[in-house]
């Protein structure tokens, strides 16, 4: 299990992150919601180490690593692989290769078997087929399928989206939260997503944290989230121009 207690984060006099406490449960598919800047992003890079936080706990399967130097978070950055918005593959290799390239360095494999792996992991993204295609081959949404089989070569326990579907148009977005939900359907792996994108959030999470001024205003269900009487969340959440949220 992960959870976040009281999390604080400045930047310069600008405070980010105020006492941010949420726990996330084991197989989930948990999503981190909130307008732009409210802190989304910069709070699942205090996860794996990007950040440090000034102040407050990070739990994850029953450490503490808030505090964790660059040797201490490997073992934590196997176990929580995180897909970056951008795709970040290289243009000059192959999808498999650039699958296979952690399972040659995490795994000490030999180019061929790293190869011969990469593509079984390329099959788990639907994504076999373009094994030998390069990235500016493909449309953005194919190479975050890629991407996301690169994340897998290290077996996480917890995969860290940042703003998965952003770019992509409305059919290859609705394909990646298929394959998010499916790694946690037929995998077991523990999704965190942060997103604004409401097709997402309403069709695949199972629960739901929104931020908002550095704090949390609610955590719940889909269905709770749609239930609320809270203004700030029906404006955000049904995408009005006009309401009480003080961007």
């Amino acid at each position: 299990m992960l959870a976040f207690k009281n999390i604080k984060k400045s930047f310069g006099p600008k405070q980010v992150l105020n006492d941010v406490s949420f726990d996330v449960k084991a197989g989930e598919c948990f999503f981190i919601i909130g307008a732009s800047g409210v802190g989304k992003s910069v709070l699942i890079k205090h996860l794996v180490g990007l950040l440090a936080c000034d102040s407050g706990e990070i739990w994850l399967d029953g450490e503490e690593i808030s505090r964790f130097d660059e040797q201490q978070m490997g073992p934590v950055r196997k176990k929580c692989a995180m897909v970056f918005q951008h795709a970040t593959l290289f243009d000059s290799m192959t999808c498999a290769e650039n699958v296979a390239l952690p399972l040659r360095k995490h795994k000490d494999m030999n180019a061929k078997d790293a190869l011969a792996e990469a593509k079984k992991r390329l099959s788990v993204v639907h994504m076999q087929a373009f094994a030998d295609r390069y990235p500016p081959e493909l449309g953005d949404g194919m190479r975050k399928r890629v991407a996301i089989a690169r994340a897998l070569t290290v077996d996480p326990t917890y995969v860290l989206f940042d703003e998965p579907t952003t770019s992509l148009d409305p059919v290859s977005a609705r394909r990646v939260d298929t394959l998010i939900r499916e790694l946690c359907d037929k995998l077991g792996v523990t999704s965190i997503v942060v997103s604004h994108d409401l097709s997402s959030i309403f069709s695949i999470a199972d629960r739901i944290v929104m931020l908002y001024k550095g704090k949390v205003l609610k955590i719940g269900t889909p269905a709770e989230f749609k239930a609320t009487d809270n203004g700030i969340i029906q404006q955000f959440i049904n995408g009005r121009a006009e309401g009480p949220m003080d961007l």
